[in-house]
């Protein structure tokens, strides 16, 4: 790991994308509280889109992302119950060069504080594609702030001290 100036934090490039059957532009409230507080914590959101619950359709544009050079972080909202319809992690884990364990370990330990044993039924992952970082969440607004609460904040900050994912994606060649 290189040494990095403690001072400055990086900005990073995000992507948010919203999986639902239900939602529109008009009332995608966690997908809008997602780009408005990485827009508030400093980061840039240069990509945004709304998605049926489709297997195929959330890889495409998720697929599209990774290649896309301009887009560092793909945050999803929904698509990870377990209902039926819900196929965000079918859609996401095929695409991943890496997956991050811990973080749907963390996200629903987190989570149990907040909904009890229901946090059972979320199937929030993480993982890196192609120098892409990408975070499945719940499509909950609650949902979503609990994760960037207690993970996404400091794992997105390069100052975040002893490790984050910003500084990977700093030494990774995809910086901006």
């Amino acid at each position: 790991m290189s040494e990095q100036n403690n001072d400055r934090k990086v900005s990073l490039a995000c992507a948010v994308l919203t999986v639902s059957d239900t939602r529109t532009a008009g009332n995608d409230t966690s997908g809008n509280w997602l780009a408005e507080t990485l827009a508030r914590d400093g980061h840039d959101c240069v990509r945004r889109d709304l998605v049926k619950d489709n297997i195929y359709l959330i890889r495409r544009i998720v697929s599209d992302w990774i290649a896309d050079p301009e887009v560092q972080v793909i945050v999803i909202t929904g698509g990870t119950g377990f209902s039926h319809r819900d196929s965000t992690p079918e859609a996401v884990t095929a695409l991943l060069d890496k997956e991050i364990p811990g973080f749907g370990e963390l996200f629903r330990h987190v989570s149990y504080q907040e909904i009890g044993s229901s946090t059972i039924q979320s199937r929030a992952l993480a993982g890196y594609a192609n120098d892409t970082l990408i975070f499945c969440l719940p499509g909950s607004t609650g949902a979503c702030e609990t994760a960037w609460k207690h993970i996404l904040r400091e794992q997105l900050d390069s100052r975040h001290k002893p490790c984050n994912f910003a500084t990977h994606l700093q030494n990774s060649g995809r910086s901006r």
